[in-house]
């Protein structure tokens, strides 16, 4: 297990959070002094439910903001974007990847990747030929299928498409093996995993499944960044 403070080159950064202050609720606050991820690097956060991965994921991601510190994605402090700047900024560089797929219900699954590159900024045919070209290497033969047509299995694979045809510097996976069982659970990391290599992208997976601590060179656990407030 690698120290979640451990040092990585700037020139090779994908993530640098410093100082970084997040209060979720009455007695719980994230405190992340340091935490460093480089580009191309797989890291999984573990933890017990409640202990902060989904939290730190979001912050990552620009959907929560911290009180204070810095979270750089490739050297741009996203704190610092607001509005539909922060939204294109996470569209171009930060793919996710929902314990529950979040897929639009009556869309294709092509319709579903060019819709978040469309909310990127992509051109009409970037998003065509990008999409196209995703759910191509992911195996899903016919895009022009609803999704509430697909297997789950299927629906996963044009879920973690739609995270990488941008080919974001990111990935972010929360609790994508939550409702799997342990051999579709293994094929399903294994799958984000290549498809993140494939992008040159940095990966972050949280999950609380011990057996995916043997498939990650580097474990963090949250909970040292966790503090909770015991009532008097």
């Amino acid at each position: 297990m690698v120290d979640a403070s451990h040092s990585i080159r700037g020139d090779i950064l994908g993530i640098e959070m410093t100082g970084v202050q997040f209060s979720y609720r009455r007695g719980f606050t994230l405190s992340v002094p340091a935490f460093q991820v480089g580009v191309g690097e797989h890291v999984l956060l573990a933890g017990s439910s409640g202990s902060g991965k989904s939290t730190l994921l979001h912050l990552i991601a620009g959907i929560e903001n911290a009180s204070a510190g810095e979270i750089r994605i490739r050297g741009t402090n996203i704190l610092g974007l607001h509005g539909a700047r922060r939204d294109t900024f996470r569209g171009k560089n930060i793919g996710m990847i929902f314990q529950t797929f979040n897929l639009l219900q009556g869309f294709t699954a092509l319709e579903n990747v060019m819709m978040a590159l469309m909310l990127a900024g992509y051109s009409t045919a970037d998003q065509h030929s990008r999409g196209q070209t995703a759910l191509q290497r992911l195996g899903i033969k016919d895009p022009h299928s609803p999704v509430e047509m697909l297997s789950v299995g299927q629906q996963q694979r044009v879920a973690v498409a739609r995270a990488v045809a941008g080919e974001p510097c990111v990935v972010l996976a929360d609790e994508p093996t939550a409702s799997l069982d342990p051999a579709n659970a293994r094929a399903a990391i294994d799958l984000i995993k290549e498809a993140a290599r494939a992008a040159g992208a940095a990966l972050i997976v949280t999950s609380h499944d011990p057996s995916l601590r043997e498939v990650f060179e580097r474990i963090v656990d949250v909970s040292q960044f966790a503090q909770t407030e015991v009532a008097q």
